[in-house]
């Protein structure tokens, strides 16, 4: 008969037993770096694909490849791909793909044929996130890839932190996912095989007097600037198709050169802050971490970036890591208004493009401390949201805004930007607050300025200001041969805009200082 103390015994050991276990079991399950099992966790279904690639370098005894493995996945959440379907007008799926053809026109042609045998055809946006879609063999063979372009005479000494952030990644932008590594290097391959030696400038140089034949700039171009709704051409469809927007330029020098060993990313403007639109360039990275802008879509000088054309709202440097301070890191992007302010993997480097200052901006009562606050440069007929600040008892300090701009504080509720202080002109050597003073109106002359402003001869002309939104001052029709129109009656400290009834929404604002003399922004 087994006595009560044996029972105990037994009781106790079972109990250390099942501890063993179950603290064995939970080592067990921490197999992975906290940042890349809290991805995984993310994608059960595809999870496994993920965890293939992580057992393949565990397997090879490859280390450092291993440790590439862990930076892309751990990143691998906030990218996605917005690519498109075609289909007929009853949402049936059509079978065309673009790269089944040997090159567009057969493409092309076969897609003209489809309009006829289906009705309605149109392409249908999709979005699929990275870590649902990409597979083991589809990873492994880009970090093989890379790892192999790393040993090239442009990154043999690059560090392991800027070869994971500018050689290794497998996507730029929002592109359709395709495996381009293998395609890219033997394109380009004759770079590499031809002068020995070459400095990397040179390398830059030689692919953006290259570029007319690899690529067209379709910008501006309707006869062929492309309708489909996809933000960026796929690596594979950039070289099918030979052209695209000058963002998707910028995505063909990455690929080039990333294939080519050379590290490299886009660096941009999200909207001029002087102009309409915005602009899109390269850097490249040499092993000693000198920066080398360049635009391949200027064959005479690529490598004169700096100083920019125009005044910039900012310029962003784009990574494949998210960026620690980032809006979008620790605020609901329902709650950021659309733009790159949504996305976490980027770099502020305006300062290195152009001269800047911090911007202190007074702001409306009522808004509380704490609140996003958003600086607004006015591109395209509208104020856009271009950088943020924390409201801090009535004040939101902008960091690092360019010169020579004026902005206006907004705040984003209900999906829409919000007023909430008056413009702020920050100049090249002193600060305005452009505040209309209605108790002191004056009469002002605007004059013809070439590349700026021409008067059409019985043309409509009317004159805006200011005052939480634009206000209608008066209107005058211009004369033949004038080359200027006077407006009575006009608040002052105003900031200004003339609209005529031609519009197409590219005019720019304006002040009068006391002395009559104009200021474009």
């Amino acid at each position: 008969m087994v006595n009560k103390l044996t029972i105990l015994n037994i009781k106790y050991v079972m109990m250390f037993l099942f501890g063993l276990h179950a603290s064995t079991n939970a080592v067990a399950q921490v197999k992975y770096p906290l940042a890349v099992e809290k991805v995984l966790k993310l994608t059960p279904k595809n999870r496994h694909q993920l965890e293939k690639v992580i057992a393949h370098y565990q397997k090879t005894g490859e280390t450092l490849k291993l440790k590439a493995t862990y930076f892309l996945i751990s990143n691998m959440d906030i990218h996605s791909s917005y690519d498109i379907i075609w289909v007929d007008a009853n949402q049936q799926k059509v079978p065309f793909n673009e790269l089944d053809y040997p090159n567009m026109e057969a493409a092309t042609a076969t897609f003209e044929k489809l309009k006829k045998q289906f009705k309605g055809v149109h392409p249908k946006q999709i979005i699929y996130r990275d870590i649902d879609r990409i597979t083991a063999n589809y990873l492994i063979d880009n970090i093989d890839k890379a790892f192999i372009a790393w040993k090239s005479p442009y990154a043999k000494n690059l560090n392991f932190s800027d070869f994971c952030e500018y050689l290794l990644p497998y996507r730029i932008s929002v592109e359709p996912l395709q495996n381009w590594r293998g395609r890219y290097q033997n394109e380009f391959k004759d770079f590499l095989n031809g002068e020995k030696g070459k400095p990397l400038e040179s390398l830059l140089t030689d692919l953006a007097i290259k570029r007319p034949e690899l690529f067209y700039n379709s910008f501006g171009d309707e006869q062929v600037r492309r309708k489909e709704p996809l933000p960026r051409l796929g690596a594979l469809n950039l070289l099918l198709r030979k052209n695209g927007s000058c963002e998707d330029m910028a995505g063909l020098a990455v690929f080039s050169l990333r294939a080519m060993g050379v590290a490299s990313s886009i660096d941009y403007v999200p909207y001029w802050a002087t102009s309409a639109y915005s602009h899109f360039f390269n850097v490249a990275f040499k092993p000693n971490k000198t920066v080398v802008p360049f635009e391949m879509g200027n064959a005479n000088n690529p490598l004169q970036v700096i100083p920019l054309r125009r005044e910039p709202s900012k310029v962003i440097r784009t990574t494949y890591s998210k960026q620690a301070g980032t809006l979008a890191s620790f605020t609901a992007l329902e709650e950021i208004p659309s733009g790159f302010l949504r996305s976490q993997n980027y770099l502020d480097v305006t300062s290195d493009y152009w001269e800047t200052a911090d911007l202190p901006v007074r702001l409306q009562s009522g808004i509380p401390n704490g609140k996003i606050v958003y600086a607004c440069v006015f591109n395209n007929g509208q104020f856009k949201a271009t950088w943020w600040a924390k409201a801090s008892a009535g004040i939101a300090n902008f960091e690092k805004m360019p010169k020579g701009v004026v902005y206006l504080p907004m705040v984003y509720q209900n999906k829409k930007t919000v007023v909430c202080g008056n413009p702020v002109a920050l100049g090249y050597h002193n600060k305005l607050e452009l505040n209309a003073d209605l108790s002191k109106p004056r009469s002002i002359v605007v004059k013809q300025q070439d590349n700026y402003l021409l008067f059409k001869s019985g043309k409509k002309y009317r004159l805006y200001y200011w005052k939480n939104g634009w206000k209608l001052s008066s209107a005058q029709t211009a004369m033949t041969n004038e080359g200027q129109l006077i407006f009575t009656n006009v608040p002052n400290n105003a900031l200004l805009i003339l609209i005529p009834e031609y519009s197409k929404h590219k005019e720019r604002p304006f002040i009068i200082t006391d002395k009559g003399e104009r200021v474009w922004f």
